[in-house]
């Protein structure tokens, strides 16, 4: 016996009826959306109706909406990269039946007007519809499946059957999904046998999959589910014959009311094979009892079973890829506002997928500048605490005293000037993520009380003896040493072993060099938007002091020095001028790459600083006095402009 899905599943006949758009490329690529709501919210927020799982795609990237009219409108949320329709770059456009819109990587169809999809609502009958006219026909035997050998009588009936095997095996053999490869058979196979009804079942690992069954009907619609023979089914998948039956009313029919009651006349049942495995079953039948299948219908559906077996076959080899591609895709389709496609960010893209589904304690390190913040922001959006809060505390700007107090809270009348109860950021971050930025400036007394947080998961305010219950994941950052710092006595051994469960080296922004042109763009249209100008880009000159820059404050000052060209300009394009002095005093000056005017001011600067700290007799002091400045700056400059070694002959 054959194990078979027992209650009727499936698609209902005015399901497809309902406006819908469907991916057709992209990460969602063979899904399909209902437009069921007034509004339809596209982007990669996770509450968006259609969550694209695409960096290039905005959180809330556009709207289709239904108009007055009853028609539908796309239109753009002022998404970073634009949303398209039929190629065409559109702020808000009516759309049309099969318009294509484009949102990064993904191109979603709309159908306003779908036609009915073919119904799946399928039952079981266990009575044998076998009766005296009964034709069998094994693949080996199927004349049309080995032409090569057989001698094809030239007769128009072989001609139309050539068609139709010619036109099946050129439709399916260009869809990949293999539920649509079963909705087009079972069209196709009524218009070529004259059947009213066709119904395809799928086996999964050797069981009748009543739940992907696809269902055609020439008969008005019904409420009453399509019931096959499930014997007629074990018998053809045993045998792997087809069979035809005519006259079934006057057989052993008798014992099925529900399919005396459907008055079905002739049953036509094929295997579907690939390479000696079976994959489903096609079942035709008819209530009229002038319609009587024949041997040549047996020919052409055998063949039929046999050409759809090999498109069945790959379509669920490609869907099986294409989920694995999905579920790779996936570990990297993560929440987060960082920018950058370079192989060394693209690792943090994979450690924050990797570390975000659990609660390990991570440690986070790297160059001041570099990020380590949005990171631990992405770990928390993209874990199970995103719904719960968020709390960063920067350990380097507060006293021993005053950090004790902002991160465990402290009573009343704790210290002088604690005048009511406070609560500290560990209990604000209860069941959420607590960010430790610059942890390794932590008092040896706070590192302590934490220790005892990340083991027994309890503290008690500052001047209080109430033990607090907390539940937190914690993100440490830091952009020192920790090993260095347990070398040192500085940082708890204990504690570093806590801290240090999953960690990560951010890159400087140096290692990012593929990167630096993207974050460029990204801060300058981020900032003109801010500043409200209409910025078109970064001169040529412009982004050869940015690519020639080392960038000691990575990613932070990339940023400060875009914001302070905005502020600074007054043309369309980012110029050189537009630029911190610092950039421009730190690059080797390039003929033709510059304007003369920041050649000529760095040259001025050069011999203004050698002739002030000549006439000083290298006193850097003294040199700064003259020349109005501060002796540190003075320094920097003369490191920026590369004095150094010419001061010290």
């Amino acid at each position: 016996m054959i194990d078979t899905r027992s209650a009727p599943f499936g698609r209902s006949e005015t399901q497809g009826m309902s406006p819908k758009i469907i991916a057709t490329s992209g990460p969602l690529r063979g899904t399909q959306f209902e437009l069921e709501d007034a509004e339809i919210s596209v982007g990669r927020a996770p509450a968006s109706h259609v969550c694209v799982p695409d960096v290039s795609v905005s959180r809330e990237h556009c709207l289709i909406k239904e108009d007055a009219e009853d028609g539908w409108t796309v239109v753009d949320r002022d998404s970073a990269n634009g949303t398209f329709v039929n190629d065409r770059h559109v702020k808000e456009h009516r759309l049309r039946d099969g318009d294509q819109i484009a949102v990064g990587q993904t191109t979603l169809v709309i159908f306003l007007h779908p036609e009915p999809e073919p119904k799946a609502s399928v039952t079981l009958d266990d009575a044998d519809v076998l009766a005296d006219q009964t034709i069998k026909l094994r693949e080996a035997d199927a004349l049309y499946l080995k032409p090569a050998k057989a001698d094809l009588p030239a007769t128009s009936g072989v001609g139309r059957d050539l068609s139709t095997l010619l036109n099946v095996s050129r439709v399916i053999s260009s869809i990949r999904s293999s539920t649509q490869i079963q909705r087009q058979l079972v069209k196709l196979i009524l218009q070529a046998v004259p059947a009213e009804r066709c119904t395809l079942v799928r086996l999964d690992h050797g069981r009748l999959d009543l739940e992907s069954a696809v269902t055609c009907d020439k008969r008005p619609p019904s409420d009453e589910p399509s019931s096959l023979s499930r014997r007629t089914l074990e018998r053809v998948l045993q045998d792997g014959s087809g069979i035809v039956c005519n006259d079934v009313q006057t057989g052993d029919m008798k014992s099925s009311a529900t399919l005396v009651r459907a008055r079905v006349s002739s049953v036509l049942c094929v295997p579907i094979t690939a390479a000696e495995e079976k994959l489903g079953i096609i079942y035709l039948d008819t209530r009229d009892p002038a319609v009587r299948f024949g041997e040549h219908h047996l020919q052409l559906l055998v063949a039929i079973g046999g050409i759809a077996g090999v498109s069945l076959q790959n379509a669920r080899h490609v869907e099986t890829l294409e989920r694995e591609a999905e579920r790779l895709r996936a570990d990297i389709a993560i929440e987060h506002n960082m920018v950058g496609e370079s192989p060394p960010i693209r690792k943090v893209y994979e450690f924050v997928a990797k570390t975000a589904p659990n609660d390990s304690t991570v440690l986070l390190e790297g160059e001041s500048g570099t990020g380590k913040e949005l990171v631990a922001r992405a770990i928390h959006q993209n874990g199970p605490r995103a719904s719960r809060p968020f709390v960063a505390i920067n350990c380097a700007v507060l006293s021993d005293q005053l950090m004790e107090s902002d991160l465990f809270g402290h009573e009343r009348g704790a210290f002088t000037g604690a005048i009511t109860q406070k609560r500290g950021k560990l209990e604000l971050a209860d069941k959420g993520t607590l960010f430790l930025d610059e942890v390794a400036e932590l008092a040896p007394l706070v590192q302590g009380k934490l220790l005892r947080v990340l083991q027994e998961g309890e503290f008690e305010r500052l001047g209080g003896t109430r033990s607090i219950k907390v539940d937190i994941r914690l993100v440490a950052a830091t952009n020192k040493s920790l090993s260095a710092a347990v070398e040192d006595g500085s940082f708890r051994l204990d504690l570093f072993y806590r801290i240090n469960v999953v960690a990560l080296t951010l890159p400087s922004l140096r290692q990012r060099g593929e990167d630096l042109r993207l974050l460029a763009t990204y801060f300058l249209q981020k900032c003109g938007k801010r500043c409200g100008r209409r910025i078109l880009g970064i001169s040529p000159e412009a982004q050869s002091l940015l690519d020639g820059y080392g960038w000691p404050g990575n990613v932070r000052e990339l940023e400060n020095a875009i914001e302070r060209a905005v502020v600074m300009g007054s043309t369309e394009w980012l110029l050189p001028e537009d630029l911190p002095e610092a950039l421009v005093e730190a690059s080797p000056s390039v003929s033709g790459q510059r304007l003369k005017y920041q050649d000529g001011v760095r040259e001025a600067k050069k011999q203004l600083v050698l002739t002030a700290v000549t006439d000083a007799d290298g006193n850097i002091t003294r040199a700064a006095k003259s020349l109005g400045l501060h002796p540190n700056y003075l320094h920097q400059l003369i490191r920026n402009l590369g004095l150094k070694q010419q001061l010290m002959h």
